[in-house]
């Protein structure tokens, strides 16, 4: 069993009214993007290494609770969500799944520009990863609810921000409008 130390260690204090919003910065002169995330973050980096300790071991329910409590102190950990989601899914929690991706989706499109995105947000950056993997979570979920259309909806928008699409997702799109 994973140890989980004690919630008063200083390395997990901090206020929410002091953490910025989730944000979005270029990198170089390309028209390329990645997610930067507030600094409650990157001071939950050690606790997100135990969950996935927890997760290996078959520790779920354990888990579950330490994501839950990080993101009472981190909102815009779309890793925890998107892990919670994960964790949902496999579980058969079809409407948690759905509501777990369905936050880390919507905090990172919260965090785009209102117009289109003069560039790429590749899915391969680790800064960009838990959001694309929790809007592919998403549409497997919301198919699985029987909702093609936003299922759509969602695969097309993450194939918009990275066309490059490691995730295979225009393939999910395809099945998807298959379907219907």
């Amino acid at each position: 069993m994973v140890s989980r130390p004690n919630r008063d260690d200083k390395r997990r204090r901090g206020s929410v009214g002091k953490q910025s919003r989730l944000g979005l910065r270029q990198l170089g002169d390309q028209p390329v993007y990645e997610f930067v995330y507030p600094p409650c973050v990157a001071r939950r980096a050690e606790d997100m290494e135990e969950v996935y300790q927890m997760i290996h071991m078959g520790e779920t329910e354990a888990a579950e609770d330490e994501l839950l409590w990080l993101l009472q102190g981190c909102p815009e950990l779309l890793e925890a969500h998107q892990l919670l989601g994960e964790l949902a899914l496999a579980a058969g929690n079809l409407p948690r799944a759905q509501a777990h991706f369905g936050r880390a989706v919507e905090l990172g499109l919260a965090a785009l520009p209102p117009s289109r995105l003069p560039g790429r947000l590749p899915a391969n950056l680790p800064a960009n990863k838990p959001f694309f993997h929790a809007g592919k979570g998403l549409a497997v979920t919301l198919r699985q609810l029987g909702h093609e259309k936003p299922a759509r909806e969602i695969l097309s928008r993450l194939l918009e921000l990275d066309p490059e699409d490691p995730l295979k997702l225009g393939e999910l799109l395809r099945f998807t409008t298959d379907r219907t």
